[in-house]
């Protein structure tokens, strides 16, 4: 009877002594599995509120876009493009050289100006429609931004300086290329499903952050709170890391396959409408760097006071 008792009492001990060893393994495979998640979540959450909120916001997409008024790739694209469309209507035979080069200065000077400026914006906050459709559009179609009202601007003030065949310049659809057909095809049904989930993925993530954090200093004390909070600081940090891949790979596809012609000013574009989730990803790595550090600086501290 003795032994039985001894070998009931030393079950409870030999199953603490497991336990013990087993939450380690198990809050290594938590960890393991919070931060896949977070790498998944964190690019995936930042993607869809950009498409939810520059990329189908007008005002926002146009805020994004008017400072390449200034961009020297945008400034010598439009000039080009001018300066090509008229001198299909001129044929002035020994002088067409001089005429072409003395018509893209003159433009190319007006580039510079305020109402050019405000032509800018007014082409891209009617390109955003077209641009929105095109992401939403069949297949074989490009996204593209007409550049119309540009020239027309262009065309007036000419005209109004009396610049010598300035009446000349035809005001037409005339596009710039930001993404070809082919990879518009690849790139629709991403945007869908970004555009139907919106800002929740940021959201969800945001409260099982804090789920998995509360729970974790609720069921097993602060130290565990702080491994947890370490744990989604390196999660942002790796999700912060993916979400630059992505984007520097998608930039790189989407040039792929724009014109040679239109690629400075289509890079240009591309830039200013990802400029936000450039800032994204250094305000996720500087967050996950904080909490990382700062829990395991934290619980480096608890420790040292409970052993002191």
């Amino acid at each position: 009877m003795r032994t039985s008792h001894s070998a009931d009492s030393a079950d409870p001990a030999a199953s603490k002594a497991s336990t013990a060893r087993g939450i380690p393994a198990g809050s290594a495979a938590l960890s393991a599995v919070l931060l896949v998640l977070l790498a998944v979540l964190v690019p995936f959450s930042a993607l869809s509120a950009w498409v939810d909120l520059e990329i189908d916001d007008t005002d926002r997409y146009v805020a994004a876009v008017s400072p390449l008024s200034s961009d020297p790739a945008v400034r010598s694209t439009v000039a080009d493009l001018v300066t090509e469309k008229a001198m299909e209507q001129i044929d002035l035979g020994p002088l067409q050289e001089t005429v072409r080069d003395f018509l893209h200065e003159t433009v190319r000077s007006f580039t510079s100006t305020e109402a050019f400026r405000t032509a800018w914006d007014t082409a891209n906050r009617t390109a955003h429609q077209a641009v929105t459709t095109a992401l939403d559009g069949d297949s074989g179609e490009a996204v593209t931004i007409d550049l119309a009202p540009v020239i027309e601007q262009v065309k007036q003030d000419l005209v109004r300086q009396g610049v010598p065949f300035a009446d000349q310049i035809p005001v037409e659809r005339t596009e710039i290329t930001v993404i070809g057909a082919d990879r518009a095809d690849t790139l629709r049904d991403s945007f869908r499903w970004l555009r139907y989930c919106s800002i929740w993925p940021a959201v969800a993530t945001l409260v099982l952050l804090v789920l998995v954090v509360g729970i974790a200093t609720v069921r097993r004390g602060v130290r565990a709170g702080l491994t947890a909070t370490a744990t989604v600081g390196a999660g942002f940090v790796l999700g912060a890391i993916v979400l630059r891949i992505l984007v520097a790979v998608g930039r790189s596809r989407v040039l792929d396959e724009v014109p040679g012609d239109d690629r400075d000013a289509a890079a240009a574009v591309v830039d200013a409408l990802t400029d936000s989730l450039r800032t994204t990803v250094w305000v996720v790595l500087v967050v996950g760097a904080v909490l990382l550090v700062g829990a395991v600086v934290a619980r480096a501290l608890l420790g040292h006071r409970r052993t002191g």
